[in-house]
């Protein structure tokens, strides 16, 4: 065909044998484009319903997707390249124009100049606001609603939106529904976490796509269901067969229950139980008499007889001598009377007694009655306890108090007068307490009596004294080992004592006195051939080190050779631990090695123990502080004293894997046989 530009967003309709050929202007490859050749399929649906209708791709005969059930046709996609976006934006501005006319009431044939394509379009898009796509007589009208249509889908973003357009190439969801950031496709706006739902109380709201439904948080109860309005509905158990009923009661529904009633029904004079039984009523005893005065009452089964009354005195009465009538009895004739020793007063038909203070009349048995105050007034006649006696009654106290002159109160009875503690007595409201001096406590047998405290028995005795600990009555005293330690101003701490600073030790002069726990040592140190004292050695503390250095003849080869550089000497004293439960550190063998050296030397520092590793209960571990290389020799093993030991060890310093020179250190360690 010889098409104008714009005729290629067409689409034409030929026949060709048993198919319909119908030319797409959109490209077949994106989900909207397909969405667009079933909107062509389902309008030319209704001008061409060819059998054997497939979809291919421009340029090739292989099916593309498979055609709705209700399109029979074949659509070629000619693609859209023929078109700018400009010129494709001028027609989509048209359509629109078209719709805002039919929307403002407007005429489709309005007189404004859009030039032929443009109005073309607008009419198009007017009427009834999407393109009338019956089929026409002429090719041209036909094929000019074709293109209309096609710009009426991609202008309003059918093709694109996921449920409806707004016009204006803007999408929007349906209710429920939020437009997600895309613009395009709608997300589940969740009605519960927003509180935008309209439950009621009691109700609790459960989110659904597109909307949401409100349940009730309490169930209904027994004899109630919950309907699909969210109500409570009674059930009919009588209609479901929910009852219990026997065959012989009949099921009457009620709200949110039941009742079962007999089917057979009692006659007069019966009444009926729950059970269905009748029983029979007894008339007399109603509350009207049901025969006349002067008759007697005779219940039956279902009925009642009335039977003329003989005379029949009652109680307080008997009849006179005619025996036609009944007079008073006077109980309070006779030599005691009816009272038995109490004031007697006669009455019509009975009497009464007038009792004593501390009794009561019984109307019943008609005599008096001790009256037991303590239980009519309880708590009110007596402070602690009430005891009842006949015609009255009497106060009494517990234990720790004695009777007030009122003889119902009850007084502290002071128990420290009587001095029943062995040491103190404090005397408390209603008892007593005894505590002792300290130093003793209070027996655990009688509670008077006050024992010693052996505080050096004591769970925590033995850490009281530092040494030895000697108990006294009431107290104790701590002591210190003979020779070496001097009692602490606490009284209880043992300080060692420094021989070398108080000038008590017997070391001559070339020896140097060391100071140890609990003693001291005469120690002499030299150095060996080819090294030399490096210092002067004054008297040796705690933390000193006597330090040797090579010093080499000339021309002593050997001496060079030999890798050891210097010797050192270094004492210390340990206690013997109590309670070792981790390594102690004992000795820092610090270097003058950062500890990160530059990547190309490599060299290293390697600490060894050599000798005098007793039983393995040192090791030797490398640190770093303060960016220098740390050896720390500790402890790891308890060592009982008296014991003393020479630890040799090595600082080996390793270049490229061979020992370039050594240190060596001699600790001196004595273990002394007291923990502090």
């Amino acid at each position: 065909y010889s098409l104008p530009r714009w005729a290629l967003y067409t689409w034409l309709s030929s026949s060709s044998g048993s198919y319909t050929t119908l030319y797409a202007p959109i490209p077949l490859h994106t989900m909207a484009s397909v969405k667009v050749l079933e909107a062509f399929c389902q309008v030319s649906h209704s001008t061409f319903a060819q059998e054997n209708a497939v979809v291919v791709s421009a340029g090739s005969n292989t099916p593309l997707l498979d055609p709705p059930p209700n399109c029979r046709c074949r659509l070629i996609a000619l693609g859209c390249a023929a078109f700018d976006e400009w010129e494709f934006r001028m027609c989509c501005d048209c359509c629109l124009l078209g719709r805002a006319a039919r929307e403002h009431g407007l005429t489709c044939d309005h007189s404004l100049s859009l030039g032929y394509q443009c109005g073309l379009v607008s009419r198009a898009c007017c009427d009834d606001g999407a393109p009338d796509v019956e089929t026409r007589n002429s090719l041209e009208s036909q094929e000019h609603k074709s293109f209309i249509f096609c710009l009426f889908i991609m202008c309003t973003g059918l093709a694109n939106c996921a449920q409806e357009c707004v016009g204006n190439s803007t999408c929007a969801c349906f209710k429920g529904y939020k437009l997600k950031p895309d613009g395009k496709n709608c997300e589940d706006i969740n009605e519960c976490l927003l509180g935008a739902s309209n439950c009621r109380g009691g109700e609790h709201c459960i989110n659904t796509v597109g909307s949401f439904r409100c349940q009730r948080e309490v169930s209904c109860g027994t004899g109630y269901e919950l309907t699909d309005s969210n109500n409570c509905k009674d059930i009919d158990e009588c209609e479901s067969g929910t009852h219990n009923c026997s065959p012989d009661f009949e099921c009457q529904n009620t709200q949110g229950s039941f009742r079962c009633l007999p089917k057979n029904q009692c006659g007069d004079g019966y009444i009926q139980d729950a059970m269905g039984s009748c029983i029979d009523i007894n008339e007399c005893l109603a509350q009207t008499e049901p025969c006349r005065p002067g008759q007697l009452c005779m219940n039956t089964m279902g009925s009642f007889t009335c039977q003329r009354n003989s005379i029949n005195c009652g109680r307080g009465y008997h009849l006179n001598d005619g025996g036609n009538r009944c007079v008073d009895i006077d109980e309070c004739k006779g030599p005691d009377g009816a009272c038995a020793g109490h004031g007697c007063i006669n009455l019509v038909g009975s009497f009464r007694c007038e009792c004593k203070a501390g009794f009561i009349f019984n109307s019943i048995s008609r005599i008096c009655e001790d009256i037991n105050e303590c239980r009519h007034y309880p708590g009110r006649l007596c402070a602690h306890k009430c005891e009842n006696v006949l015609g009255s009654y009497k106060c009494s106290c517990t234990q720790g108090f004695k009777l007030a002159s009122d003889g119902r109160n009850c007084d502290d009875l002071n128990e420290c007068e009587s001095s029943p503690c062995s040491q103190e007595c404090a005397n408390v409201y209603g008892s007593y307490q005894c505590y002792c001096r300290r130093g003793y406590q209070l027996s655990d047998i009688d509670g008077i009596n006050c024992e010693d405290i052996d505080e050096c028995a004591l769970p925590t005795g033995g850490h009281i004294c530092s040494y030895r600990c000697n108990n006294t009555p009431g107290s104790f005293y701590c002591t210190c080992p003979a020779t070496g330690y001097t009692l602490a101003p606490n009284g209880r701490s043992c300080q060692d004592v420094d021989e070398c600073v108080t000038g008590t030790h017997t070391c001559s002069v070339t020896e140097s006195c060391f100071n140890v726990q609990g003693g001291f040592r005469c120690l002499s140190f030299e150095c060996p051939p080819n090294y030399r004292q490096a210092g002067e050695m004054a008297r040796v503390e705690r933390s000193d080190t006597i330090r040797c250095v090579k010093s080499c003849q000339p021309n002593d080869i050997g001496c060079v050779l030999d890798p050891v550089h210097s010797i050192s000497h270094t004492v210390i004293s340990l206690p013997t631990f109590r309670e070792f439960t981790k390594p102690e550190e004992i000795v820092f063998l610090r270097t003058m090695s950062p500890a990160h050296s530059s990547p190309q030397l490599s060299s290293d520092i390697v600490f060894d123990i050599l000798e005098g590793n007793v039983q393995n209960s040192f090791d030797i571990v490398k640190r770093q502080e303060h960016g220098m290389i740390v050896g720390v020799v500790r402890q790891v093993k308890p060592l009982i004293g008296s014991l003393n030991m020479v630890l040799k060890l090595a600082m080996n310093y390793v270049t490229s894997g061979v020992v370039s020179h050594r240190n060596i250190v001699n600790v001196h360690i004595f273990v002394s046989e007291f923990w502090f």
